[in-house]
């Protein structure tokens, strides 16, 4: 295999603390990182580096690990333009939010669902994500939800099941023969396309006992929990989340002491996903990150990329809003968005530099990652490696 020494890095971030300055972002200051075939095959200071077969020279800018975008719902067709215009001009809107997707997603063909998809993946990885998890959702047919993850099957492994979106507007009058056809003949087909299984625990959507049994089925066929969690409103999705050993509890914006409470002491096994383009995209309230990472919990950031309330596949921008937002510092916004997003993917792999792990990493045009939050907007990533190959 050909090695390559990205060498002359003013800032490396490694996410492993033994590596660098012993913080948790590990950072090594005049650095070098070795890569061999799809792996990081040496780490550590420029003037130590072994020789490589080419050389790429960062003159003075910074390296992280490529962020790992753990919550997307990235296959749908049309958009929501005139539902989010409203909104920002403070009119009421009538139109079907989620169910207006639904239809667009139903009429598209596979051809067209895969090129969004594909269009979207191009765009999150020119802002520097290299990992990504997206789900079903905009289907709520056995047929499209199944052809949804078959296709996001092809481009990632990081596939959600989420058929319980919302209850299908083919069930509007019987939600609970929707919940039987999610656990039922649904998940059959779904699951040999997915990893994980998730559920929209909300008023409006589904209730605590609903997303039990909708989790429990899930994981009885071989699917790990998720669950989108405490978006709207106060509930029980973070208590079922921790129960249930979900790798993650997604949104966790309105959160009782107990709750907070429950995920400090699940650190190590379900994550607090923030979505901070959601509470931007609706005017909502920020989440408290500031108070969970205070309280031991452990946080990731993503953007949950949608048509509706976080049109956005940009990791940067939501790092930038996690400082300035939700109070987190930009050395936690960056630990969020790489390392804490493969916290919420169970992956050890990606999220950090180090030997042995997958060689994916991006190339900031600045001198150091604080740069990601004090120059919001500004699209400061200019080269990125994934799986050890320039991807941009």
């Amino acid at each position: 295999m050909t090695t390559t020494a990205i060498t002359n890095i003013a800032g490396l971030v490694t996410n492993d603390p033994a590596l660098g300055d012993g913080s948790p972002l590990g950072l090594i200051e005049n650095a070098a990182v070795v890569i061999d075939g799809d792996k990081i095959a040496w780490v550590g200071s420029a003037a130590q580096a072994p020789a490589a077969d080419t050389a790429f020279d960062a003159r003075g800018r910074a390296v992280i690990p490529g962020f790992v975008d753990s919550h997307s719902h990235l296959v749908f067709a049309g958009d929501r333009t005139a539902e989010f215009n409203a909104r920002m001009s403070g009119r009421s809107y009538s139109a079907g939010g989620i169910r207006t997707t639904v239809a667009a997603t139903r009429a598209a063909t596979d051809a067209e669902l895969e090129a969004n998809l594909l269009r979207h993946l191009d765009e999150a990885r020119r802002q520097g994500t290299t990992t990504f998890e997206t789900k079903s959702g905009y289907g709520l047919t056995v047929a499209d939800e199944a052809r949804a993850l078959r296709i996001a099957a092809a481009h990632t492994e990081e596939v959600t099941y989420l058929g319980a979106h919302i209850v299908s507007p083919d069930y509007a009058e019987d939600p609970a023969g929707y919940v039987d056809l999610v656990t039922g003949e649904m998940l059959t087909a779904c699951a040999p396309y997915a990893r994980w299984v998730d559920v929209f625990c909300e008023k409006g959507a589904f209730d605590g006992d609903q997303a039990r049994a909708i989790l429990t089925a899930g994981a009885a066929a071989g699917l790990i929990p998720r669950v989108h969690a405490n978006q709207l409103s106060y509930g029980p999705g973070v208590q079922l989340a921790v129960e249930l050993e979900a790798a993650s509890a997604d949104h966790c914006t309105h959160l009782t002491d107990a709750d907070v409470d429950a995920l400090a002491q699940a650190a190590d096994t379900t994550v607090a996903t923030l979505l901070p383009g959601a509470e931007f995209s609706t005017r909502a309230q920020w989440p408290d990150a500031r108070r969970l990472i205070d309280a031991g919990a452990t946080v990731a950031l993503s953007t949950d990329c949608n048509p509706g309330s976080s049109y956005t596949s940009s990791m940067p921008f939501c790092i930038a809003l996690a400082v300035r937002d939700m109070r987190m510092t930009p050395d936690e916004a960056l630990w969020s968005a790489t390392a804490g997003g493969a916290r919420a993917l169970r992956r050890s792999d990606v999220g950090l530099v180090t030997p042995g792990a997958r060689a994916d990493l991006a190339l900031l045009d600045a001198p150091s990652h604080v740069h990601l939050a004090y120059r919001p907007g500004v699209p400061l990533v200019s080269a990125v490696w994934q799986r050890g190959v320039r991807a941009v």
